[in-house]
């Protein structure tokens, strides 16, 4: 694989998943990242250590959300004395695919898309890696998106690629389970090029925290749907 002439940087919130993040890191192509960082978000056991020593940068933010961590994230790249030209969001818990993580740049670079979405949807789901209400939530998410906002998505997958300026132009906000689709929509609202790209998705290492309890399912669907109602 060629070096990328892009500087890309990768963001991966963790929160207990000592299990998985050692292997996450290993599987990134160091050949055209830049940078991997690491937000160790509340932890409890080992993610920080296990993290660091696989070469991460790993920041710390001590109040849990998923939307808190990416935050702390790109504070700490704005804050950079250089800044990066893609940023990638990838999860911690060894669902995604690293290795595809050329597929996602690829439109950025060759075509000057702003955003791009892995989709689950459009790729080969392991069988049980998703929950029959994390695919109904996503296909409700992004009906709804295509009504009110006009964009056309099949995922809120968490594996995406956005350009530095362009996801800095968003002023993300949201602190817990509305940051993929309060990406998205602010995308669409301020007309940037989005598209998505067919993406792998397997089994989780370890116990979901959103999706692996109900409280959890019912909160995150509701956070989901008010933050699109919220911006129109």
């Amino acid at each position: 694989m060629l070096k990328s002439p892009a500087v890309i940087s990768v963001i991966i919130p963790a929160f207990n998943e000592e299990n998985g993040i050692g292997q996450v890191i290993a599987e990134i192509p160091k050949e055209i990242v830049h940078e991997i960082i690491v937000v160790n978000n509340a932890s409890t056991d080992n993610t920080e250590h296990i993290a660091q020593k696989a070469g991460a940068t790993v920041l710390r933010e001590p109040i849990p959300g998923y939307g808190r961590a990416c935050l702390r994230g790109i504070d700490y790249l704005i804050k950079s004395k250089s800044h990066p030209d893609i940023v990638i969001f990838l999860d911690a818990d060894h669902s995604d695919y690293p290795e595809e993580i050329p597929q996602l740049i690829n439109p950025i670079l060759a075509n000057n898309v702003d955003l791009v979405i892995g989709s689950r949807a459009l790729g080969n789901k392991e069988k049980g890696s998703m929950t029959t209400q994390q695919i109904f939530g996503n296909w409700l998410a992004t009906r709804l998106l295509k009504l009110f906002y006009k964009v056309r998505f099949t995922d809120l997958g968490p594996f995406r690629a956005i350009k530095f300026r362009s996801l800095v132009a968003l002023d993300m906000q949201d602190k817990t389970y509305g940051w993929t689709v309060e990406m998205q929509l602010k995308a669409a609202k301020k007309k940037m090029k989005c598209m998505e790209v067919p993406v792998r998705y397997r089994k989780r290492i370890g116990f979901s925290k959103i999706s692996g309890t109900i409280k959890g399912t019912v909160m995150a669907g509701y956070k989901i749907i008010g933050t699109i109602f919220k911006y129109l």
